[in-house]
């Protein structure tokens, strides 16, 4: 009896600390669609991932999984449609012409926690830069902004990052090129961040990625690229965020942009926020670059999963990149409205 007792007791606290260190599964994922119409009847405003003009569409469907086992922690994400399978760059690891795969792997990546202060991750990973994300729920706003679209979406790559203290860490890693699960060409960019909590509720991240990728000093992602990106809580209702980046190609060119983000939180479910942003093509030789400027004036109503987004937005492009109703005479000014539906658990 004694025997039996003593086994059952032992393995009890084998089942407890066993319990202890293996985290329970988390499993999840997000939907959306949207209705956009261009005031001009054109597919004019290249939003990256809700171009279509006056049609009910589909964005995408993520579904993720994570898993923490004691200090390490794995991470999966697919999706699946039109945003995530062919919008998001990797589709059919941008090595095979025509391969027409029913998705695309958002994250892919396993991290071990060697003490409290020092970690690492190796895998596929969302982009380090910028502020706004793929996931359709990870934005305030549901159309994208121009540095969005014009930096890497994700880096697969080994990172390592050290907490210094409660208000400041760093990570450094090496990487591929932009937004490919493999580069043929070898390990090619070098990329770091440093994060700094100086105050309650402000948040800082200063961004860094350079290297050389296949194709050369002409390759887009071949250069230098520096980005920041803050977040402050003003008060209970006001949140305030900045993103501002400047990257220079090996050879000629670049871009430069700064984008803001006010948001005011009327309640737990409603909210408004304006995004209004700046952005250049760098001239080369003697093609001067373009200037656009565009405000986009979006609200969120919630209930339980769902986000319902109601927005306006309105471009200016000095190099009259857009087109009129006619589809033939170009014009500086576009503008367009649109309303989301997005669902996350």
């Amino acid at each position: 009896m004694k025997r039996l007792l003593l086994t059952f007791l032992t393995l009890s606290v084998v089942f407890l600390s066993f319990s202890q260190e293996n985290e329970a599964l988390q499993i999840s994922g997000y939907a959306d669609a949207y209705w956009k119409y261009d005031f001009s009847k054109q597919e004019n405003i290249k939003t990256y991932f809700a171009n279509d003009h006056n049609s009910i569409s589909l964005g995408m469907i993520g579904l993720g999984l994570k898993k923490a086992v004691g200090k390490a922690s794995f991470v999966g994400e697919l999706a699946f449609g039109p945003r995530g399978q062919y919008l998001s760059i990797a589709n059919g690891d941008d090595r095979e012409p025509n391969a027409g795969n029913s998705f695309h792997i958002q994250n892919l990546y396993a991290s071990y926690n060697f003490t409290d202060q020092l970690s690492m991750t190796a895998g596929f990973m969302g982009t380090f830069v910028g502020y706004e994300v793929i996931s359709p729920a990870g934005n305030f706003h549901y159309s994208t902004s121009y540095l969005f679209g014009a930096g890497p979406f994700q880096n697969a790559g080994i990172k390592a990052n050290y907490q210094f203290s409660p208000k400041v860490s760093a990570m450094v890693g090496i990487f591929n090129d932009w937004n490919v699960y493999r580069d043929l060409n070898g390990v090619s960019h070098f990329g770091a961040q440093v994060t700094v909590n100086p105050v309650e509720g402000l948040t800082a991240y200063l961004n860094f990625l350079t290297g050389s990728s296949e194709g050369g000093e002409n390759n887009y992602s071949s250069g230098t690229l520096f980005d920041l990106v803050a977040s402050y809580s003003i008060s209970e209702h006001m949140d305030l965020a900045l993103n501002a980046a400047d990257y220079t190609f090996k050879s000629e060119g670049g871009y430069q942009g700064i984008a803001i983000y006010p948001k005011y939180n009327i309640n737990e479910n409603i909210a408004v926020g304006l995004r209004g942003e700046f952005f250049r093509t760098k001239d080369v030789q003697e093609i001067e670059g373009s200037e656009v400027i565009s405000f986009t004036l979006s609200g969120q109503f919630k209930h339980k999963g769902l986000a319902v987004i109601p927005e306006i937005r309105l471009d200016n492009d000095n190099s009259a990149a857009f087109l009129e109703s006619d589809g033939l005479t170009a014009t500086k000014k576009a503008a367009q409205a649109s309303i989301a539906f997005v669902y996350a658990f």
